[in-house]
């Protein structure tokens, strides 16, 4: 059943014989704008120099990778009654493996899954993304988030990500590093994270290492941030060190102070689509927002008229997107659009107010 040693990997056999070989670390996530931990990850070590992904290709070629990951998880879910207060725990899962027996029972070991952070880790192709919709759906059920790994680093990745619509998505790694000295890499993890506002997602930067990586996420109003820099894997539920704390403050300080919309935002009138036939259809400007918050459509005065009409929402920005990039997009949208209110979102993709055109070409610099 377990098969044999394959060459260059370590046998696992003797590891499922005794499951004290497995052992767990954790490392923090970290909540940026409040400098402090909201959850920790759960990471598998082994004896031995191989690491983690060695163990897990031989559990594969083996056939036992059901059991492995099964192994994992319910070691780690026996932490949750530890957890400090306000944090959350990380659990990966192969989607490919989630459905299997050994991992269903794992997870059933705990049938309250609330402060479990469930973190679909692998993102070959899925050739039923319905039933991997349907079982993320159950363990919501049970009070489970679900996260997306490496989200940018491919189709299969986006396709997950459109279907399970996880509320939780990290950023791949090959997006987080030297993010600070390539504008392509920057562009693309602020794509990734208006997509995730769109599915009330929030977005997490893993791998941070630097302190200017540490900067450009700041910058970008990334909510979330793992990685050595702010805290390695240890086998206790550890505090961010003062130090860090201290870089992190600092880092958000300094990016409050660039030349950001932040102070141009102005109140708006928030709309559903139940309050859009009622008295609501008579405020504008107002965002029209979906059942989660997030802004659908713009209600706007025909400035000729003063007939309300609806518009779509071609451009929203983060409170920290520069003033000048701002206006340039904005300028640069079709015709019809192009002076159009601009909707600006938090990092979850709710709606804080409009920045009109006019603030945004007679701002002045702050400093």
């Amino acid at each position: 059943m377990f098969g044999t040693r394959t060459a260059g990997l370590p046998d696992c056999r003797p590891l499922l014989a005794d499951p004290d070989d497995l052992t767990l670390v954790f490392q923090p996530i970290v909540d940026l704008a409040a400098a402090s931990v909201v959850g920790y990850e759960a990471l598998a070590r082994f004896p031995g120099a191989a690491g983690p992904d060695v163990w897990f290709a031989a559990a594969a070629q083996s056939g036992i990778a059901a059991e492995l990951e099964a192994l994992a998880i319910h070691k780690a879910l026996a932490y949750v009654p530890q957890l400090p207060a306000n944090t959350f725990l990380t659990v990966n899962v192969s989607p490919h493996l989630l459905g299997t027996p050994p991992v269903q029972e794992a997870l059933a070991v705990r049938p309250d899954l609330h402060r479990v952070v469930v973190e679909l880790t692998e993102h070959t192709p899925v050739d039923d993304l319905a039933t991997l919709r349907r079982q993320t759906d159950r363990l919501r059920e049970r009070g489970a988030l679900i996260a997306l790994d490496d989200a940018g680093s491919g189709y299969s990745g986006l396709q997950q990500m459109a279907v399970v619509r996880p509320q939780m998505v990290k950023l791949d790694r090959a997006l987080v590093a030297d993010v600070d000295a390539d504008p392509v890499r920057m562009a693309l993890a602020e794509m990734v994270g208006e997509f995730a506002g769109r599915i009330d997602a929030w977005l997490l930067a893993e791998g941070v290492e630097t302190p200017a990586e540490l900067a450009a996420f700041a910058r970008l109003g990334v909510p979330l941030v793992q990685g050595w820099l702010l805290g390695r894997p240890a086998p206790a539920f550890a505090p961010l060190a003062p130090e860090v704390v201290d870089l992190v403050r600092a880092q958000v300080a300094r990016a409050r102070l660039t030349e950001s919309v932040a102070s141009l935002v102005r109140p708006v009138h928030q709309v559903s689509a139940d309050e859009l036939d009622g008295a609501g259809a008579g405020v504008t400007p107002a965002v029209l927002v979906g059942p989660h918050g997030e802004p659908s459509a713009l209600l706007l005065a025909d400035p000729r008229t003063g007939e309300a009409y609806t518009a779509p929402v071609s451009l929203r920005v983060h409170p920290s997107t520069d003033v000048q990039e701002t206006l340039q997009r904005a300028l640069t949208r079709p015709p019809p659009h192009r002076f159009e209110p601009v909707v600006c979102t938090d990092p979850t993709g709710h709606v804080l107010g409009l920045l009109r055109i006019e603030d945004l070409a007679t701002a002045r610099p702050s400093r």
